[in-house]
């Protein structure tokens, strides 16, 4: 047995712990400086060389705290208390006690207690090879420690509390009939922006919707309260336990590692008219005062596959259009000139809108805006089907359709980009738009989109009783 390796034996068999090695504190300005630059929406490696250390070192710091900075460094962490003596008054004393002065002269120079330094000279001196000699970097390591909260993820000591984060995380997509829904496998290709986890279907609450909703689920019960935040550092913080790191696969992003906020605009068409704009579309679309004015757009796939969205502005209530390809469509001869095959043409696009919405009250068909695709060039015939008015974008505009493109986004947790999106059946389809409707949302004040359509629905009910009484 070599010499060092005996050495490390007899001291585990006393007992005594392996050296830490560098005290964590030695870079504690750069780190701090590092995360400011991670805020104003620098990169990794952009933000370390800015700070003086290498790209290499800058990437390890991000990710080993899952993106998110530290509490103790977080660039909006408040001052440590000025009980305390700071990294700067610890190295002041170290070069005061170098020169030999007492802890009476060294407290009158600092301006603290004596007790206060002969105190720090006692618990925090560095310890090694049995010296007691103070070293600043090792004082504030030793302070860190002894201050550090011993107090556990509450995720990890409360299992109810966990088990209900964990379900409406990664919970399985039911359909209407209660059946479990499984969803395709799609590996991450590496083709979106990100590292990112391989995408799978569930329930997919965000940590935003769930600590709202257990405010109204468990009104009575003050244990069942946990923060957004907990719920995002439980999943990227490693050491903290409780969640699994891939469970980030159940949020809409998919991202392996969080990134920080500060990361993150043609020609009009023939069949637009002025008269359709939608400058023109009445104010109690504009202002969500009435429900029935709908979004709509296409999310689309590998192989001119697509699925249309129908979103309601007022309630997010969602409708999920099936455009399987058309007889003819593939390889071999067709049409000259004839109707788009790939299911996602305009007469296509019109037949499947006619079809869901015909489904719906009168009162919940009041109009649709588009953007200005080419699938949308049957809206004429669409208003003489449905009595839906069509009103059209601007080019270049997506903003004016901001609820159907939040509501794409999440979309994107079940129908990935770059995949076919054909092989979805129309009980798939069905199976997700019960899902998005039935999850709570920030602008509903945690309500479910169906919980406010029903709403509305009995409250005209009850408004159509009473007045033919």
């Amino acid at each position: 047995m070599s010499t060092k390796r005996r050495r490390c034996s007899d001291r585990a068999g006393r007992g005594m712990l392996r050296s830490p090695g560098r005290p964590s504190v030695a870079r504690h300005a750069e780190r701090r400086r590092f995360w400011v630059a991670i805020a104003m929406g620098r990169s990794s490696e952009d933000a370390a060389s800015a700070v003086g250390v290498s790209p290499a070192v800058g990437v390890r710091w991000f990710r080993e705290t899952g993106g998110m900075p530290p509490s103790h460094l977080a660039p909006a962490s408040p001052p440590r208390s000025g009980r305390y003596l700071s990294i700067a008054e610890r190295e002041e004393l170290a070069i005061l006690r170098t020169h030999g002065h007492g802890v009476r002269e060294i407290a009158r120079r600092l301006t603290r207690a004596p007790s206060t330094i002969s105190r720090e000279l006692r618990r925090n001196a560095a310890t090694r090879s049995g010296g007691f000699d103070y070293r600043a970097t090792t004082a504030q390591w030793h302070a860190d420690r002894a201050a550090r909260r011993p107090k556990s993820a509450r995720l990890a000591v409360h299992a109810a509390l966990r088990a209900y984060v964990e379900d409406r995380l990664a919970g399985v997509v039911v359909a209407p009939d209660g059946a479990a829904v499984p969803g395709p496998v799609v590996a991450w290709n590496g083709r979106r922006h990100g590292r990112r986890q391989p995408r799978r279907w569930a329930s997919a609450w965000s940590p935003e919707q769930i600590a709202h909703r257990l405010r109204l689920d468990f009104p009575t019960d003050p244990s069942m309260r946990i923060s957004h935040e907990a719920i995002y550092q439980a999943l990227y913080v490693q050491g903290r336990g409780a969640l699994r790191r891939e469970l980030t696969a159940c949020l809409r992003t998919g991202r392996a590692l969080r990134v920080p906020r500060a990361r993150s605009r043609g020609r009009g068409k023939a069949f637009v008219a002025p008269e359709i704009m939608i400058s023109e579309r009445p104010p109690e679309a504009a202002d969500r005062a009435v429900p029935g004015h709908w979004e709509g757009d296409l999310i689309m796939g590998l192989g001119s596959s697509a699925i249309g969205t129908l979103v309601e502005r007022t309630t997010r209530f969602t409708l999920l259009l099936h455009l399987p390809p058309m007889a003819g469509h593939g390889p071999g001869a067709r049409e000259k000139n004839g109707p788009a095959l790939a299911g996602h043409g305009a007469e296509a696009v019109r037949g499947a809108i006619t079809h869901t919405i015909a489904t719906l009250p009168e009162q919940l068909r009041r109009s649709l805006t588009w953007d200005q695709g080419a699938e949308m060039a049957q809206h004429a015939r669409l208003r003489i089907d449905t009595g839906l008015r069509v009103y059209f974008c601007d080019p270049h505009s997506p903003w004016q359709r901001g609820t159907n493109e939040n509501t794409n986004g999440l979309l994107r947790q079940y129908f990935p980009k770059g995949t076919d999106l054909s092989r979805h059946s129309a009980t798939d389809l069905e199976a997700v738009a019960l899902n998005l409707n039935t999850r709570p949302r920030k602008t509903l004040d945690w309500s479910t989109p169906a919980e406010a359509l029903d709403q509305f629905l009995s409250s005209t009910q009850t408004g159509a009783v009473a007045t033919t009484s």
